[in-house]
């Protein structure tokens, strides 16, 4: 190779950096995009359809300049006066080359600013804010769609923070590229999928933070009229706190991070639910334990009144059944007395009539027929010291086998009854 050198690398940056300062100062409009600051420096793009531009600017420049509150900021467009500079690096840190910026300007609305303000006016005209926002949201969904990046820290953030919350459901994944000029269509039919699915109760639509241009397929009209007429509520959780979509405005719900969109995803903190039921259940269970400790006595003794009463009621049957029986008793007594009376005046009566020996045989007659009557009367038997064997009902028992398979018996005297039990006699 027929080349001058070599050289140390090292001076051969400082002259590539010494030349780069040389060319003209020159002024580029463009719009601002992953602004970053330091403390010593402020890091960002000029951007237009045609390419960009690194630049730098150092922070006392920045305060010189005394721009407005927020004027510096992604999507803005400005007009930046300086000229190319080169940071040679070290065996430490990586050369850079930048634009170093001395001048800044506002150069008015930056495109994509005033193209999102726009489409932001037509859907906010149309009623498309409102749509999703009127949606009821479950308080313990039991499936939640989720469209996102497969690998990345916002999937990641946002499994953590529904474990954290302690939720058990399911999670189907749509998953989508959510950067570049593809990113919205399939945003937008990964959304329509999981929205297709009947047990799916709410959507989460979640990447990480980035510029406009970055997140510029989450302002997609499209995509944002697909999150407004979705049957099931959407909830947005794109970029940073400062970072804003249009998405994010026909959104259910708006979240700032991943975990925040998991709270919203399920409103019920399950952990601290969980809790407050064991405490109930705990509470309900000592309130039951005294309650049965308490009325145990008391249904006791409610237990006990059935018994009682039905004891009442059989001791009240059985004298009313006594004094039945000796009514009857006593009736029959009544009856037979009275017509012995009668037979006697009927016969007395007749003896006077008669007259002669016929009358006086027939008197003789009747007398001993009398005498053989009471003879044979139930209560002379039981005069002479036997006992009539009834059962419990008052009939008679005629033999020792109905008397053993009655169990208890009476026996009723020629003054009255007494209550027998009967027992088999031994062999």
């Amino acid at each position: 190779m027929d080349l001058p050198g070599p050289f140390p690398v090292g001076r051969y940056a400082k002259t590539l950096r010494d030349e780069l300062r040389k060319r003209a100062r020159v002024l580029l409009i463009g719009e601002i995009t992953g602004l970053r600051q330091t403390s010593k420096q402020a890091y960002f793009e000029l951007r237009d359809r045609e390419g960009a531009v690194p630049c730098t600017i150092w922070a006392n420049d920045l305060e010189r300049l005394d721009l407005p509150e927020g004027a510096l900021r992604d999507g803005a467009e400005f007009i930046a006066g300086g000229g190319p500079d080169y940071f040679t690096g070290s065996a430490t840190s990586s050369p850079a080359f930048s634009f170093r910026v001395t001048q800044l300007r506002l150069a008015g609305e930056g495109d994509l600013l005033a193209r999102l303000e726009a489409l932001r006016k037509q859907l906010r005209t149309e009623g498309l804010f409102e749509l999703q926002k009127q949606l009821a949201r479950p308080a313990l969904p039991k499936t939640i769609g989720v469209v996102t990046a497969e690998s990345g820290a916002a999937r990641r953030d946002l499994v953590v923070g529904l474990e954290r919350r302690g939720w058990r459901g399911t999670v189907i994944w749509g998953f989508a590229p959510v950067q570049d000029r593809r990113a919205a269509p399939a945003i937008a039919a990964a959304i329509q999928d999981l929205a297709a699915q009947p047990r799916v109760e709410a959507i989460v639509v979640t990447r990480g933070g980035g510029s406009l241009a970055d997140l510029w397929a989450f302002c997609d009209e499209t995509l944002c009229r697909t999150v407004a007429m979705s049957r099931v509520p959407v909830i947005s959780a794109v970029g940073h706190e400062r970072d804003s979509t249009l998405i994010d405005d026909v959104a259910a719900v708006a979240c700032s991070t991943p975990t925040h969109a998991a709270e919203a995803a399920v409103p019920l903190d399950c952990v601290t639910a969980r809790m407050a039921l064991e405490r109930s259940a705990a509470a309900l269970q000592r309130a039951a334990d005294g309650a049965v400790r308490a009325r145990t006595p008391h249904l006791a003794a409610l237990a006990r009144g059935p018994g009682r009463a039905l004891r009442r009621e059989r001791l009240a049957l059985n004298q009313k059944t006594r004094e039945i029986r000796a009514a009857s008793e006593r009736g029959v007594a009544e009856r037979l007395g009275f017509q012995r009376r009668v037979a006697g005046v009927v016969l007395e009566r007749a003896a006077r009539r008669a007259a002669g020996p016929e009358m006086e045989r027939r008197r003789d007659a009747l007398r001993r027929a009398a005498v053989a009557l009471r003879a044979h009367e139930p209560e002379r038997t039981l005069e002479r010291g036997y006992a009539l064997v009834e059962d419990q009902s008052g009939a008679p028992v005629t033999t020792a086998a109905a008397a053993t398979a009655a169990g208890r018996v009476r026996l009723r005297f020629a003054d009255g009854g007494v209550g027998a039990r009967v027992e088999e006699e031994d062999a």
